[in-house]
């Protein structure tokens, strides 16, 4: 951790990081600041392997149509669905949704 200035401290004694991230304490703040920033390549990661997703998708759904399918295949959305749903939730199957939605492409 960086030194502190007396104009950087607040009135708990903390500096001024602990303020940025909510915490009341040096430590708490050095722990949360740390915590982000594992958040944040996570964040990294997760947007790369959507990225991924999408342009795996794109491929199936390429040859299900150069094949005389449709686009959309939605028993296989469904499954997904539901796996989502087995692992996260309720909320797990609202994920779900937006990664087929942004894995449809575009119409």
């Amino acid at each position: 951790m960086t030194a502190t200035h007396p104009e950087t401290v607040e009135k708990t004694g903390a500096p001024a990081a602990a303020e940025r991230t909510g915490a009341r304490t040096s430590e708490a703040a050095g722990l949360i600041t740390g915590a982000r920033e594992r958040i944040d390549a996570l964040d990294d990661r997760i947007l790369g392997l959507v990225q991924e997703r999408m342009a795996v998708s794109a491929v199936i759904q390429d040859a299900r149509i150069a094949s005389g399918g449709r686009r959309v295949n939605l028993s296989r959305e469904n499954e997904i669905l539901g796996r989502y749903n087995a692992a996260l939730g309720k909320p797990g199957t609202t994920l779900a949704m937006t990664l087929l939605e942004l894995c449809r492409g575009r119409v």
